[in-house]
């Protein structure tokens, strides 16, 4: 299988006063299409920064990370805007959902920055992905009026709004109880075998990382497994 993220001596480097911080430090990594990977490590281990840089929400100080086969190390933020909205989807720990918006109308909303499709078609489109995680009967529904799981389950169908080939999930059960927690596991497994996606976990949730199909270790900005 090819690669849809590589990752070549990646390093990042931020400035604290006169203090240089190099939260990654060397890091190469290789992920495949349709591979279910998961990064863990603890606190200050480089998780959040690795994140950051495979999602396309920052780039290296220096190295190079590809996402399918183009290096984003050096693209300004419009160009990185643009690839992850199409290519990535985010599932974070807090949710993020809009409180003031239905749930239909918070999946539909990446659609308007990405496709030109009609507010009817993007309409649609959020009903089959809020049916595809179990949420069709809840659809007037506000994030307020749901479970922490049904907000989550809601956070997982606004992430495959633009079907993207990666799913990022940053601690995708951190804020839930272990019976609704292992639910949302079960169903990102799912997408990740029925619909082919690459399903990578950022977690420090060791019981959640060993689901994956390979586990990648964090420590002091370097890979250590």
């Amino acid at each position: 299988m090819p690669s849809i993220i590589k990752v070549e001596n990646a390093w990042k480097t931020y400035k604290l006063d006169l203090v240089e911080v190099h939260a990654v430090q060397g890091i190469s990594i290789d992920i495949q299409k349709g591979e279910f990977v998961s990064i863990i490590g603890k606190s200050g281990s480089g998780k959040s920064t690795m994140l950051n840089l495979i999602g396309c929400l920052d780039i290296p100080t220096k190295g190079a990370i590809y996402l399918d086969g183009q290096n984003i190390a050096h693209l300004q933020e419009d160009e990185l805007a643009r690839i992850r909205g199409k290519k990535i989807g985010f599932i974070f720990q807090t949710f993020n959902l809009i409180p003031s918006l239905n749930i239909v109308e918070n999946v539909s909303m990446p659609m308007i920055f990405q496709n030109h499709l009609t507010e009817e078609q993007r309409e649609r489109n959020a009903k089959k992905l809020l049916e595809l995680v179990g949420l069709g009967h809840r659809l007037q529904h506000k994030p307020s009026e749901l479970s922490g799981g049904e907000r989550q389950r809601v956070a997982i169908a606004r992430s495959l709004a633009n079907d993207p080939e990666v799913i990022l999930a940053d601690e995708p059960t951190g804020n839930l109880d272990s019976k609704t927690g292992e639910q949302i596991l079960k169903l990102l497994s799912d997408l990740h075998r029925h619909q082919g996606k690459t399903l990578i976990i950022v977690t420090h949730d060791l019981s959640v990382a060993k689901q994956a199909g390979r586990v990648i270790k964090l420590q002091d900005g370097k890979v250590i497994v």
